[in-house]
């Protein structure tokens, strides 16, 4: 009966309204200020490290407990997620939409008040452990619950736009985040950024999560929630267990392209900036110039491939952009460390298009669920399947990086070949190709 309400199962021909076009920018904007929230830790993590580890620790170890801290946001989020989505998908889109930012806001101003281990001692990075918690439990919710609302709120032809522009969101929080580290780091000394620089980002980030929750005030519920309320269709129960049984396949899949999304977003984005400091001995300027244009050029991809998933079919946009991230990301690291700074520049720009690619998952995520379990079964293959993947990467990489330097481009190459192979996977619960 689901299928009678959920305009993903078949094409709407109308084209794009004003409310449409205001749900889109709200979305995106208010996703972008909660993703600054989440990923500003990981361009503050060299100094975070210094501050919240004892300093007789060795380098290697302090980097590696920190990236550990940043790790446990991802561990966090299948709680968060699986919670905030059963209640999304029981009292509404909107409501879930708009506590999980607010439950962001919170822990990330906190982060900025907190003392460091020199005036706390062990204290300091376990209080840092237990907010990055609350982040992660409210990324959980978020980020599933964006793709959802705004699928289900634009006609089923712009489901590719639609995903593709709210993932830019994200990815802009993430240009975000990098643009206020270039600043912070630009107008204050070293001594001044571990001083109490660092903490500037942060409260930041407060701040705008409380605007993001102000903006999502003029959010209206998604057309499916009202009418599957309307029809008494909602899920009553946690259905984790109807979902792994009932809908496997679609779990597989999610996971396995969320793999391949988290391993160009985690290790090309936010890796690589303190990859190219710590093993090229690339300048903090450069770095992050450079990392800064890349998720520029990231953004943009989003939406070209989220529309191309609408124009050609999900199995075209994932296949040519998996492909070229392949091409690219392997063409980047294994050239970095000879590199010009425009050659450095412009290889790491051509990559962060192609990570772009991660524009077509969730048209493929939103399209594998039935409308009255999508939150619930989308956020759960997605957080945990992150959590896993993405929560546990650097921290990998960072051991591997001890014996292999190119160890980034053989990992990235290696899930954009996976993402190939799932292209070429039907999509779970569709009768098309696409």
């Amino acid at each position: 009966m689901t299928t009678t309400v959920d305009p993903l199962d078949a094409p709407l021909q109308r084209p794009l309204d004003r409310n449409d076009y205001k749900t889109l920018t709200l979305a995106a904007l208010g996703g972008a200020l909660e993703f600054y929230d989440f990923v500003v830790f990981v361009f503050f993590a060299t100094v975070l490290g210094t501050l919240f580890f004892p300093p007789e620790m060795p380098d290697w170890l302090r980097q590696l407990q920190t990236f550990g801290i940043f790790a446990a946001g991802y561990l966090a989020r299948p709680l968060g997620g699986i919670v905030i989505a059963h209640f999304g998908d029981l009292l509404g889109r909107k409501r879930m939409f708009t506590l999980s930012i607010f439950l962001m806001a919170l822990p990330t101003l906190a982060m900025g008040l907190l003392p460091t281990y020199a005036s706390a001692g062990i204290a300091a990075p376990l209080l840092l452990l237990f907010f990055r918690i609350l982040q992660g439990a409210a990324i959980g919710g978020e980020v599933p619950g964006a793709w959802v609302f705004v699928a289900e709120h634009v006609p089923s032809r712009h489901t590719g736009l639609a995903v593709g522009t709210l993932t830019a969101g994200l990815t802009f929080g993430i240009l975000l985040g990098s643009l206020v580290a270039t600043v912070i780091n630009s107008v204050y000394t070293p001594a001044e950024v571990a001083s109490f620089a660092w903490r500037i980002p942060f409260l930041l980030g407060g701040v705008f999560g409380l605007f993001a929750v102000y903006l999502r005030r003029f959010l209206e519920e998604t057309p499916v929630f009202k009418e599957l309320h309307a029809r008494q269709l909602l899920a009553r129960e946690l259905p984790l267990k109807h979902i792994i049984k009932h809908h496997l396949p679609a779990v597989v899949l999610s996971m396995l392209l969320t793999w391949v999304l988290s391993a160009a977003i985690v290790v090309v984005i936010l890796f690589t900036p303190s990859y190219l400091q710590k093993q090229l001995q690339v300048s903090l300027a450069l770095s992050q110039q450079a990392n800064t244009l890349a998720i520029a050029m990231l953004t943009i991809g989003c939406v070209v491939f989220g529309v191309l998933a609408d124009r050609a079919g999900s199995k075209v946009a994932l296949g040519i952009g998996c492909l070229g991230l392949l091409l690219t990301s392997y063409f980047f690291y294994g050239n970095a460390a000879g590199a010009t700074p425009e050659q450095l520049i412009g290889s790491y720009m051509l990559a962060g298009f192609f990570v772009g690619t991660v524009g077509a998952v969730p048209y493929v995520l939103v399209r594998a669920y039935p409308a009255a379990i999508r939150f619930s079964g989308l956020s759960f293959s997605y957080n945990v399947a992150y959590a896993l993947f993405g929560g546990l990467t650097p921290v990998m990489l960072t051991l591997w990086l001890k014996s292999d330097p190119l160890a980034p481009g053989h990992y990235v190459a290696a899930l954009a070949m996976l993402g190939i192979v799932c292209a070429l996977m039907p999509i779970p619960g569709t009768r098309g190709v696409r």
